[in-house]
């Protein structure tokens, strides 16, 4: 008897008959005698229905009461699953986030977990029921309903696995597996058997949508063993995601370029002519950083006058707010010549842990590019990855001849 803990995103759960199905699949693992905590998102579309509702009220919603809202969308589904379940004949309960006890700080819209409580989950597993959980959702230590921020439902359900000990997670979504890149960018992209978490977690961070990247952090700083699994299809292995040691055997692929990932989501902003001196950095980025602005990549380029110029990288719906506080907060105090914002780049990725024993791979990449009359604006590297930012208008066909250069569709 094993303890698994599956996880269905909006899609898997999208109607009745969906949620049905879901249940199906539940009923077969609790039969072969298993314990099972089926984590779930709200019904696809219900959250942007939500926070659509909430801004016909107010422009820009109060976050704490936008949480109040969003996470009834997995209240719903909580309830129709367990219902589900109980039709098919099979003890089940659900739980809200706050009913569990999922633990988190108050950063609102995107909280982080601290702790979670099992005490209850295990108890209601050893008697023999399945325990619905709502993805997506927390309270802080004042009783607030906190969220996760898009994809928390893949965190909620690692951070569970974590929690109980879990033998496996098990991430249902629309596809099979993870795949070298998006097939509907690349219609020949191959499904991979095995990923290791440092790909993965690259992979995510740079726009693969997935696992969501706190899921995939999680997962590797707790060894939950994790794997991504259609929930539309029967039969199939989906995609282990294991460690870089585990890889070596002969049954899994070591490539040296594992996928290419993209992201639409970036705007760039450029800090143009400030005084090159100790602290600048900092100055920047330090109200960003207090107005809980994640920022990516970041590039400063020094100049023979005595000054630099600053770019980094922003989520697009926050560039507007950065480049106020910016232009509020900063300008006059670093005396920067110019602030500008560019919401119209994308971001192109190239991952594999072969990196690490092939050289060639940035080259290899610039060449591509060049060829293609693909100018890059800015470069970040990691060990394992390689990442490029560019005109929006070209990231399509950066991904399509990059795939085709590493020749991942018959790796």
């Amino acid at each position: 008897m094993a303890l698994i803990v599956q996880k269905y995103g909006g899609t898997s759960v999208a109607n009745p008959e969906r949620i049905r199905n879901v249940a199906r699949r539940v009923a077969r693992y609790k039969s072969m005698g298993h314990q099972v905590v089926v984590v779930v998102s709200a019904m696809s579309g219900e959250t942007n229905r939500l926070i659509g509702l909430a801004k016909e009220i107010m422009a820009d919603p109060s976050p704490r009461e936008l949480d109040m809202m969003v996470s009834t969308g997995e209240q719903v589904t909580i309830s129709m699953t367990a219902l589900a379940l109980i039709d098919l004949g099979i003890k089940a309960k659900s739980y809200t986030g706050a009913q569990v006890k999922i633990l988190t700080d108050n950063a609102h819209t995107k909280a982080r977990i601290l702790s979670i409580d099992q005490h209850n989950l295990k108890a209601d597993l050893d008697a023999g029921y399945v325990c619905v959980v709502a993805g997506f959702q927390g309270v802080d230590e004042k009783g607030n309903i906190t969220t996760l921020g898009r994809g928390g439902s893949d965190t909620t359900g690692v951070a569970l696995a974590a929690a109980l000990g879990a033998d496996e997670c098990q991430i249902y979504t629309d596809v099979d597996g993870v795949y070298t890149t998006d097939p509907r960018v690349v219609p020949e992209a191959r499904r991979l058997k095995s990923i290791t978490f440092e790909e993965m977690l690259e992979l995510a961070s740079q726009g693969s949508k997935v696992l969501q990247i706190r899921s995939v952090e999680f997962a590797g700083k707790y060894k939950v063993k994790l794997r991504v699994l259609s929930s539309f299809e029967d039969e199939g292995d989906g995609t282990l995601i294991t460690f870089e040691e585990d890889s070596k055997d002969d049954n899994m692929e070591n490539p040296i370029i594992s996928g290419i990932a993209f992201n639409r989501d970036e705007a760039k902003i450029t800090v143009l002519g400030v005084p090159d001196k100790p602290g600048i950095a900092y100055q920047i980025l330090g109200p960003i950083a207090d107005a809980n602005i994640d920022v990516d990549m970041i590039i400063q380029n020094t100049g023979a006058d005595g000054t630099t110029d600053f770019t980094f990288t922003v989520h697009k719906n926050e560039m507007n707010k950065a480049l106020a506080i910016l232009r509020d907060k900063v300008q006059g105090h670093i005396n920067a010549r110019e602030i500008s914002g560019d919401d119209r780049i994308a971001k192109v990725s190239v991952v594999g842990v072969g990196m690490r024993s092939h050289v060639g791979i940035a080259s290899q990449m610039f060449r591509t590019l060049a060829e293609e009359g693909i100018n890059i604006q800015m470069i970040s590297t990691s060990e394992i990855k390689i990442a490029v930012v560019i005109d929006e208008k070209y990231m399509e066909l950066a991904v399509r001849v990059l795939h085709k250069a590493f020749e991942l569709e018959s790796a």
